[in-house]
């Protein structure tokens, strides 16, 4: 891998572009796209309230300590559709006067709506596009309100290249306090085979 220009290292000198190493991503995900999709990308799809751009990084590209996140507000709605979906419709998450009188004093997001969060950059960022999900250990810490702003991270602890297997320490916190941890195993796409 290249550095970058030095104009571009300077943060003053980026007029608002990412990094030089979020370019450097975003170039081999365009590169590895078709065409129209590429054609396609807005500034949201790149920056997503801060969060890493979407694609995939295989096998051979990770790194031990690379790290990957996403910041997402839990709103009402997300509760809302996660109980359709889901059809657990206890009413600590649901019930404003029922979850008052709960140890919570109050609304709750389910825990597998934040748990989501991980998968999502599991997904969509690290390892990516192609990835498939082999286990998952989680344990919940504190409860995620209504409003909250969730920060879900993963971080690559260990690769074993002749499986193609990665193991991931997962995390999601709340104004920088833990509310969930675990591990994910994945079997991450590669540059040979996919």
């Amino acid at each position: 891998m290249h550095d970058a220009p030095r104009a571009l290292q300077s943060p003053q000198q980026n007029f608002g572009f990412p990094p030089p190493a979020t370019r450097l991503f975003l170039f081999r995900i365009a590169a590895r796209a078709p065409i129209d999709y590429v054609t396609r990308m807005k500034a949201e799809d790149v920056t997503m309230l801060d969060n890493f751009p979407r694609g995939t990084i295989v096998i051979e590209e990770l790194e031990i300590g690379m790290t990957r996140h996403l910041n997402k507000v839990v709103t009402d709605e997300d509760i809302e559709m996660f109980a359709k979906v889901s059809t657990d419709r206890n009413p600590v998450h649901l019930d404003d006067d029922y979850a008052q009188d709960t140890i919570f004093e109050g609304r709750i997001a389910h825990g597998m709506l934040t748990a989501g969060l991980i998968s999502a950059v599991i997904g969509e960022q690290l390892p990516g596009h192609g990835t498939v999900y082999l286990g998952q250990s989680l344990k919940f810490l504190a409860p995620v309100r209504p409003g909250d702003l969730v920060r879900a991270e993963v971080e690559v602890m260990e690769i074993d290249h002749a499986k193609r297997r990665v193991k991931l320490d997962t995390r999601c916190l709340v104004a920088g306090k833990p509310v969930l941890k675990g591990e994910a195993t994945v079997l991450a796409p590669s540059g040979k085979f996919d």
